[in-house]
């Protein structure tokens, strides 16, 4: 793959008061607008209500996977004489038909969340190649942005009934399928909203929005939970169109202050099968003329899934593992989500000091001594999960956001919607490590403490794999 620029726009400079003077790699010299940057970055924060409240914090694991969309009978039978229900963490109800099916209700969610991550895999890097190619990535993030809203709003119709959990679950995970797929032609456009010399600062940015938007989702949504009832449809049906709202409302900055991006010469036109066998070709390419590209994506892949495992076990950890309570769980999340943004924000400037790979390797070192500090430690009590767990997520942040800069500063401005296509690909390949690392160290020791130890060996591969990568110098910002 040669980096020249055969297929690179010419993007003429404009006279903005607020703008970064910066020079852009194999570009003019040009200044990009503050108003772009942030209106780009907004949209992190936009999608942050279906990530944090339908996904991870509230829609899914507080409504769909909970009793009310058990049997009514299986769900009667889970009733104990104090009018509390059974607690499946107890072994002497373990068997029970209650806890089978709450079990039951959990597998089949991750059956519907395997399957988006396989039309994740198929579709996300030749849509990608199809963006770069007709120079219609913004117009892929318009089309995901409303359908992700208007499938939040179709989730008022999900009643608490067996009958509607595959309808709910199904919507949930074309969800995922469309975020994703809008995160393709997002990252891809970070390079026409930075420079290689704010390239980092710009991606904590967005990162770091996203975060403290969760952290806003979260809270905007108790009072609706606590005021209306936790065991209520009405109130998780009333979050999801608020959440709806949120994505529509605070996606219109890009929309109205980000142009579409160009078509690059160097990008092929051709229909979308015929996509694959140009995505083949380019693999092949990229691995024979650009190794570090490729080693990059591999090493990420992994480390990322680790990534990804300290928030999709960390409140399991917090809970069943530290004893923390439905409440102190929330709380956790909210600070957690907190810290992650402060520090992806303040990273971002780090970023561009000391080159992305340093700051991964940095925030990779720090998440593989939390993680074992965590297990050693364990017995002092949920005090060791609250400091280490919140070091844990301040490190998470830094890596997502330096890899997102790490990867537009190694890609050719023409390839930037298929390479983070692969990079999406690449992530839903290795997304089974965690969950395999997590339940094998359970299965071994006997202990969910020990499930720690599982998601800190998949950091530390990566990690080490990483290091094995040999990337080109950074270029230091002023």
């Amino acid at each position: 793959m040669t980096r020249t620029n055969g297929g690179t726009p010419e993007i003429p400079a404009t006279a903005d008061s607020g703008a970064l003077p910066v020079i852009f790699k194999d570009l003019e010299e040009r200044p990009v607008a503050r108003k772009k940057v942030v209106s780009w970055a907004m949209w992190d924060w936009a999608m942050q209500p279906f990530n944090t409240v339908i996904l991870t914090f509230v829609w899914i694991a507080l409504y769909l996977t909970s009793r009310q969309f058990l049997d009514p009978a299986v769900r009667e039978s889970g009733l104990l004489s104090d009018g509390s229900y059974m607690n499946c963490n107890a072994s002497e109800y373990l068997g029970s038909d209650y806890c089978q099916g709450l079990t039951d209700l959990s597998e089949w969610w991750g059956w519907a969340n395997f399957a988006a991550g396989i039309l994740i895999l198929l579709l996300a890097p030749v849509l990608g190649q199809q963006a770069d190619a007709r120079g219609s990535k913004k117009k892929w993030i318009i089309g995901a942005t409303i359908a992700i809203a208007l499938i939040q709003f179709t989730l008022f119709f999900v009643e608490a009934d067996p009958k509607f959990f595959w309808f709910g679950a199904f919507a949930v995970a074309v969800g995922a399928v469309v975020s994703e797929i809008g995160n393709v032609s997002y990252y891809a456009m970070l390079s026409e909203v930075s420079t290689p010399k704010t390239v980092g600062r710009v991606s904590g940015l967005g990162w770091g929005l996203g975060y403290i938007g969760g952290v806003v989702a979260l809270i905007m949504c108790i009072p609706i939970l606590f005021g209306i009832g936790q065991d209520e449809p009405l109130a998780y049906k009333l979050v999801a169109v608020v959440c709806g709202v949120w994505t529509l409302v605070f996606a219109i900055p890009l929309f109205r202050n980000v142009p579409e991006s160009p078509a690059y010469r160097a990008s092929e036109k051709v229909g979308f099968f015929t996509s694959y066998v140009v995505l083949a070709k380019n693999l092949k390419r990229l691995f024979q003329t650009d190794r570090p590209t490729f080693w990059f994506l591999v090493s990420a892949a992994v480390y990322r899934d680790g990534l990804a495992g300290v928030f999709a076990f960390g409140a399991v950890l917090a809970a069943q593992g530290f004893g923390f309570s439905f409440l102190e769980v929330i709380v956790f999340g909210l600070a957690a989500n907190l810290v992650a943004g402060v520090s992806t924000l303040l990273a971002g400037r780090l970023d561009d000091r000391i080159g992305a790979r340093n700051l991964i390797v940095i925030a990779l070192s720090g998440l593989v001594a939390m993680a074992f500090v965590v297990f050693v430690l364990k017995d002092l009590g949920s005090i060791v999960f609250w400091i280490c767990g919140l070091i844990l997520c301040a490190f998470v942040g830094p890596a997502q956001a330096a890899s997102r800069s790490m990867l537009t500063r190694l890609t050719p401005v023409s390839m930037q919607g298929e390479i983070f296509g692969l990079y999406a690909t690449t992530g839903r390949v290795a997304s089974f490590l965690s969950p395999l690392a997590w339940s094998l160290f359970l299965a071994w020791f006997g202990g969910i403490v020990y499930g720690v130890l599982g998601i800190g060996l998949v950091l530390l591969i990566g990690l080490v794999m990483l290091l094995f990568v040999k990337l080109p110098a950074h270029q230091r910002a002023d």
